[in-house]
């Protein structure tokens, strides 16, 4: 009996399980509905709140800091009546920002952006941004002005660091990722700076001048990528114009562009004092940031008096406020607020370990000097504060550790953000962890200032390790590529001693090398991070292989680039002035294709600790293109290769274009077959007559390699006629 009632108690708990997953679910609105829901319950009063916003920091003249609101980028009151909290926003990419050591918890730091694009790993721009995201909702912040997709058009820009290379496949990719990342933890990314804020001099004055398609093919195209794959809740626009008009209130970009071509659903925000007009409203933009930089707030009592008697704006103020509610129900900001909890550092750090480990790039690397073997018993190393810490990129973006950076050099000089111009280095020594990581060999360090006393050290070393930097910074641009306080005379003088010369560099992309075929071996580790120390130490060492392959073209000199002087240069402070983006969209290494110059090291470009060889190549036409091959690791040790897909030649125009990639890790000996799908849009031309992407019957030569320089693979496909719709 009772083995009956066992049966029975088991047989009835089954059914009833089984009646609650088979209960219906309780239907759950969309985002719009619910926004739209909470729109027509907002008085006009409701309706202004989240349309501005302040930056809530004391410094700022005039400032009123509402109770229990941080120090930090910006601050938009919600409707509390209504169950909306208020946006409270951070800045940026690499962690959670500083703003000055006011708020003076501190963040993870991660390596540059340039370092995570160089590891053409989406998944770990995901896992970042996914971090860096929990790190802004355990500090109390809702909204993340990440996502940096401006192309690197040159190679001075000082906010070159923040952003993603000089593809539009990579870098909207990679951005993208990060959103999702981000947004995964119910904290709203940016994607931004829409668009064309490729240079800092001027920035608020330059006016990009460029056709439609060389703007769609190129900067636009990693915007597009970037939101169509993070679906970000927010895009910010930028200081700049755009064929005459400024970015945050151009019709064409805003409305015609992100909103109807693209379908983007989110809301556009000012950056931060680039509002120009009441107008830029009806043009497109859902909000005014920071708008004690703006020399009225336009869209507070303006707005409120043209909402009254112009139904245009009435419209406009309805529609402002669906966007913002609709990212933030989408996003899970509503349901998920955030709750100060202490940050998890150690995962943190780990993730920008990894990340600056995967992203660093070994350029040079003559008679396998590296990696260092236990035969190296006596190491100097040299400059770049390598005993104290690693270099980091400065401005909006800049991040400082819990415990404050390990220096901080002041330079000062002149501008609205010179009393920023401080270079911070995070609190990880290369050199401890080099020591640490090489206990038979003596390590011994100078620090580079005379670069006499550095070479009569370095002639005595089996290895000399010299740490370059090149400190970069928002609204200035770097006049040249070299290595500044002459970094490049100590590199030689310590070469010329010892032919056995590492070179770090620490920089926020491409420089000079005058001295490297003199050297034995050039890393470049970018701005590497809270642990970019020990990351360095650990590929130098050999404990880690180095997997990087450059985001960007490293020119030989200015004059191979579309403009040898910085536009803008000699601009008087506040006057306009055009750049014709001649190049439209031959960017970086499509523009040394065209002009056939050989750059000094190619997109795409990064040495191992092995070997790699393709062979295989299939290709697959038809409604889902592919092209497969077979890689192979033909050395003594494992590694990772990145094989990248290009198209070369095109049915009516010659040109090449980044199509696809993969990573792939190989044991020695190991070979793998890869297959890259082929998206049509990245062989399509945009058609300005017909208003939409074109992809010419006919064929398309395509490759296969290591580089844009290095095609070991070569094979055609045959396409069809394709038109494709701006959505698509």
């Amino acid at each position: 009996m009772k083995k009956s009632i066992f049966l029975m108690s088991c047989a009835m708990a089954v059914l009833s399980q089984g009646a609650a997953i088979a209960a219906p679910k309780a239907k759950v609105d969309s985002p719009d509905v619910q926004a739209a829901k909470i729109v027509g319950q907002m008085t006009p009063e409701d309706k202004l709140n989240l349309v501005h916003g302040i930056m809530p920091l004391p410094m700022l003249p005039g400032t009123v800091i509402p109770a229990g609101v941080t120090p930090s980028a910006g601050y938009v009151a919600g409707a509390p009546r209504l169950g909306v909290p208020a946006l409270r926003e951070t800045d940026a990419s690499l962690g959670v920002a500083y703003v000055f050591g006011l708020r003076g918890d501190g963040a993870t730091a991660l390596p540059s952006s340039p370092a995570l694009a160089a590891s053409w790993n989406p998944d770990l721009a995901y896992q970042s941004g996914a971090m860096i995201g929990q790190e802004a909702w355990r500090s109390g912040f809702n909204v993340l002005l990440a996502g940096g997709a401006n192309l690197a058009r040159d190679p001075r820009n000082g906010r070159n660091f923040e952003y993603l290379g000089e593809d539009p496949l990579l870098a909207g990719t990679m951005a993208g990722e990060s959103v999702r990342g981000i947004q995964s933890q119910h904290v709203i990314s940016t994607v931004k700076h829409f668009a064309l804020n490729d240079l800092e001099t001027g920035r608020q004055f330059l006016n990009a001048k460029i056709s439609e398609a060389g703007l769609r093919e190129s900067d636009l195209l990693a915007f597009e990528i970037a939101v169509k794959r993070g679906e970000p809740g927010s895009v910010m626009c930028s200081y700049n114009l755009v064929n005459g008009g400024y970015a945050c209130g151009n019709d064409f970009l805003l409305n015609k562009m992100l909103k109807r071509d693209w379908g983007f659903k989110g809301w556009v925000m000012s950056d931060w004092g680039a509002v120009h007009g009441l107008s830029d409203a009806l043009n497109g933009l859902d909000q005014q940031s920071g708008q004690q930089l703006d020399k009225a707030v336009y869209f507070h009592l303006p707005l409120q008096e043209a909402a009254k008697t112009d139904k245009a704006y009435a419209t406009r103020l309805d529609d402002m406020n669906q966007r913002i509610l609709r990212s933030m129900i989408a996003v899970g900001v509503i349901e998920h607020p955030p709750v100060k909890t202490p940050l998890d550092r150690e995962a943190g750090a780990k993730v920008a370990q990894t990340t600056a480990a995967q992203g660093m790039v070994l350029l040079r690397n003559q008679n396998n000097l590296l990696p260092l073997t236990a035969s190296a018993k006596r190491i100097v190393v040299i400059g770049g504060h390598a005993d104290l810490g690693v270099l980091s990129g400065a401005g909006s973006s800049q991040v400082a550790p819990r415990e404050g950076p390990s220096v901080t050099d002041v330079l000062g000089g002149e501008g609205p953000l010179s009393f920023i111009r401080r270079a911070m280095y995070m609190p990880s020594s290369p050199l401890k962890a080099i020591r640490a990581g090489a206990p038979q060999a003596k390590v011994t360090f100078d620090d580079g200032r005379y670069p006499a006393a550095a070479a009569d050290l370095a002639k005595s070393a089996d290895v000399a390790i010299v740490f370059a930097t090149q400190w970069m910074m928002e609204a200035y641009d770097s006049p040249d590529l070299s290595l500044p306080s002459g970094q490049d005379e100590l590199i030689a003088a310590v070469a010329a001693a010892n032919p056995n010369t590492i070179v770090v560099l620490e920089t926020g992309g491409p420089v000079a090398m005058p001295w490297l075929n003199k050297v034995g071996a050039v890393v470049e580790a970018w701005y590497p991070g809270i642990r970019g120390g020990e990351a360095i130490a650990d590929l130098l060492l050999g404990k880690v292989a180095p997997s990087g392959r450059l985001p960007m073209t490293f020119p030989a000199s200015l004059a191979q680039t579309p403009h040898p002087i910085l536009p803008g240069i000699n601009v008087p402070e506040g006057q306009q002035f055009d750049v014709d983006y001649v190049e439209g969209s031959d960017v970086g290494y499509r523009w040394f294709a065209k002009t056939g110059a050989k750059p000094l090291f190619s997109f795409g470009f990064g040495l191992t600790y092995t070997q790699f060889a393709y062979s295989d190549l299939v290709i697959k036409a038809g409604d889902k293109p592919s092209v497969s091959f077979t890689v192979k690791n033909t050395g003594a040790k494992a590694g990772t290769d990145v094989p990248q897909l290009y198209l070369t030649q095109s049915p009516n125009r010659t040109q090449q274009r980044l199509v696809g990639w993969s990573r792939v890790d190989l044991a020695a000996g190991e070979a793998k077959s890869v297959t890259v799908p082929v998206d049509p849009k990245m062989l399509a031309n945009w058609d300005q007559t017909a208003g939409a992407w074109r992809v010419d019957a006919g064929t398309y030569q395509m490759a296969v390699g290591a580089s844009a320089n290095d095609l070991a693979l070569k094979g055609t496909l045959v396409s069809k006629l394709l038109k494709l719709k701006p959505q698509s």
